[in-house]
């Protein structure tokens, strides 16, 4: 299938897509101010710069785009032009983001992450259903989890998804 755009228009239009303050974020950070926790945004000394650090329970969470860090859900799906090369891309930011999360850990921070779909979309989860699941994984110690339109999971110390955290 051919590209709708000319290559110079689908790179003007790449390069619009920002880094930060991004929609999710800022539902995300709407969330966090409602439930009540402090937070900072975008340390860039800890690994992976994450969206929000919340110093009081040692945590930080990333929201991540379903596109750009490849969530297996509706959101996601697999460009039908140049897909080798946006596939290649998509798999550096998941390598990249088990790296960061696998050194976050190692010094001793939580790490949660929250899918795009959670937060918008058709199957996104309610502002109350969000809060209930950010304050039960951030107050309860877990040290891995994430959120998507299913509720949370937790990981153990391998990577490997447990069953939801009660």
């Amino acid at each position: 299938m051919v590209d709708v755009h000319s290559k110079a228009v689908r790179s003007k239009n790449m390069r619009a897509i920002g880094t930060r303050d991004t929609a999710i974020e800022k539902r995300l950070a709407g969330l966090l101010s409602e439930c009540g926790f402090t937070f900072r945004v975008q340390d860039a000394s800890l690994a992976g710069r994450p969206d929000f650090v919340i110093d009081e329970h040692r945590c930080v969470l990333f929201a991540h785009g379903c596109f750009w860090h490849h969530h297996d859900c509706y959101l996601f799906k697999v460009p039908a032009t140049r897909t080798e090369f946006w596939l290649e891309k998509i798999g550096k930011n998941v390598a990249r983001d088990k790296r960061d999360i696998t050194r976050l850990i190692g010094e001793g921070w939580r790490v949660l992450l929250v899918w795009e779909c959670a937060l918008r979309g058709r199957k996104k989860l309610s502002d109350s259903a969000l809060c209930e699941r950010l304050e039960e994984w951030i107050c309860s110690g877990g040290k891995y989890a994430q959120i998507d339109t299913q509720g949370i999971s937790a990981f153990d110390d391998n990577g490997w998804q447990m069953p939801p955290e009660n």
